[in-house]
Parts: structure tokens; C-alpha cells; sequence
């Protein structure tokens, strides 16, 4: 299968899916992390095309950790918007690779690059499969799978996992992406966050710090998604996974019917 994570920002991919990604990579199919910014505006001193680079970097050492591509498309951070050419790039986009999963954000968000890049996936969903649109490529016969990528807001709507995924096995691998991205989790995140100072100076140190924050979120998921993860990997297994990733299927696209989950995602 071909699996694309398309997040807003170099490090989105791997912060919300990094493990799964994993998972995929090790029982033979293919992912694709993209993000829809440079990433040029996220620092407190680099901006332009020096942090562009920077993160460009990054995000390629964490995708080779991955097993996965790093495809980043040109639009500056914070300045993304849905308009009617950064659609056609992204129809474009799915269409060159034919994935037959799509991850992406949901629609309500703190941040306007992710509400923008979750409209402009749904907004290519039935595109996809118009041929006049971006006649350059060519149309896809059905459109793939849309899934959202995990998130805390409740208004609108809160997020709703139809599919909650053990990462156990690959949490390592997901904290040496992250790691991988040294401008977002040592130096802009602390900043933003007024966190700064908690930054271990040691490179060793500073890995345990993130890994200890990226095991929480996990076990996290992991706890408010226990009955699901009952249902999926039974009321064993279920019970004791203590770290997970969680997805809410999209309207848009392919429906994700029981049959379509079990293909989609082959781990339980």
C-alpha cells in the first residue's frame, strides 16, 4: 500500500503519525511524509530561506528513520491558504503518487497552516477524480481514504477515533524522528512554550526529556482510546497496550467501512 501523511509543517507527519508510519515501513509499504509549508517563520531567531533549509534537513533525516520520502511543498509558514492554485497542486500531488491512505489534519485547529492544509485535502477528495481539473495528471478512478490526524479541541466537534493503532513496537523510532528535528523540540517549542530553560544541555539528556513527553502523549491516546483498542485488538491485548496513535476517519473520500479499516490498517 502507499500511505501519505500530509501535515502542515516539516515535523507534523511524524509528531502525530510518526509511529504508524513506522509500522507501515516495517511490513513492507510505502509512506510518504509531506508538508504543505517550508516551515520558514518557525524560530525565535532563523527565518527565511536559512530555517527553510534548516527544517528541509530535518525533515529528511527523520524520514530516513522512517523508511519513509519527504516531499515539502513551497508555500511560506503561517501564510498558507485554500486557494483554487494551492488546490490544484495538492490534486496534482495525490494524484502523481495514487495513495490509498491519506492522513491530514482535522479542520479545527489553533493554527491556521493545519486548518488550511485539512481544507485543501478535503477539498481535492472528489477533484481527484475530475478530469478536466489539472488534466496534466491523470485523474484517479476512485479517491482514496481520508483520515484525521489526532487532536485535542472540542469545538466544533471534538475528535473521534474510528481507529486507534498499538505503537509499541516503533515509539523508539518516533522519538528518534523527533529528535531529528532539532530546531522544533530543543530550541522554537521550549521557546514558544516559555519552556526553554527545561532543555537539557546534554544530547543524550535531551533525548530522554523529549522521549519522556513524547511517551506521555502516547499513553495518553492509549487511555482514551481503550475501548477501541479492546475492539480492534481484543479485550487482551487491548488492555495492555500502554502506547497509541489515532485517526477519525473524513467524510470525504472513501468511505472507511469495517472491510476498508482491516485493509488499510493490517495491525490488529
Amino acid at each position: 500500500m502507499k500511505i501519505m501523511i500530509i501535515g502542515a509543517h516539516p515535523d507534523d507527519a511524524e509528531h502525530f503519525a510518526g509511529g504508524t508510519a513506522r509500522l507501515y515501513v516495517n511490513a513492507g509499504h510505502a509512506v510518504r511524509f509531506v508538508s504543505a509549508t517550508n516551515g520558514d517563520a518557525g524560530h525565535q531567531e532563523l527565518r527565511g530561506p536559512d530555517l527553510a533549509e534548516r527544517r528541509r534537513q530535518e525533515a529528511r533525516a527523520a524520514a530516513e528513520l522512517a523508511g519513509a520520502e519527504a516531499q515539502i511543498l513551497n508555500h511560506h509558514d503561517g501564510r498558507l491558504f485554500p486557494t483554487p492554485e494551492a488546490r490544484e497542486e495538492i490534486i496534482a500531488l495525490i494524484r502523481g503518487w495514487e495513495p490509498d491512505l491519506v492522513l491530514t489534519h482535522r479542520p479545527y485547529d489553533y493554527h491556521p497552516d493545519h486548518r488550511a492544509t485539512s481544507i485543501l485535502v478535503q477539498d481535492t477528495a472528489y477533484l481527484l477524480t475530475v478530469p478536466s481539473l489539472v488534466p496534466k495528471v491523470p485523474h484517479l478512478r476512485q479517491m482514496p481514504v481520508i483520515a484525521y490526524l489526532e487532536d485535542a479541541f472540542t469545538r466544533p466537534v471534538p475528535f473521534e477515533a474510528d481507529v486507534a493503532v498499538d505503537i509499541g513496537p516503533t515509539i523508539e523510532a518516533k522519538i528518534a524522528m523527533l529528535d531529528a528535528h532539532v530546531s522544533q523540540f530543543y530550541e522554537w517549542l521550549p521557546y514558544n512554550q516559555g519552556r526553554e530553560r527545561e532543555v537539557p544541555l546534554g544530547l543524550q539528556e535531551r533525548t530522554d526529556w523529549l522521549g519522556r513527553q513524547v511517551r506521555q502523549r502516547a499513553e495518553r491516546t492509549a487511555d482514551r482510546c481503550r475501548t477501541l483498542l479492546k475492539v480492534l485488538y481484543g479485550e487482551g491485548r487491548g488492555s495492555e497496550i500502554r502506547y497509541a496513535e489515532a485517526f477519525e476517519a473524513s467524510e470525504y473520500g472513501r468511505p472507511l467501512s469495517a472491510e476498508t479499516r482491516r485493509e488499510l490498517f493490517p495491525f490488529f
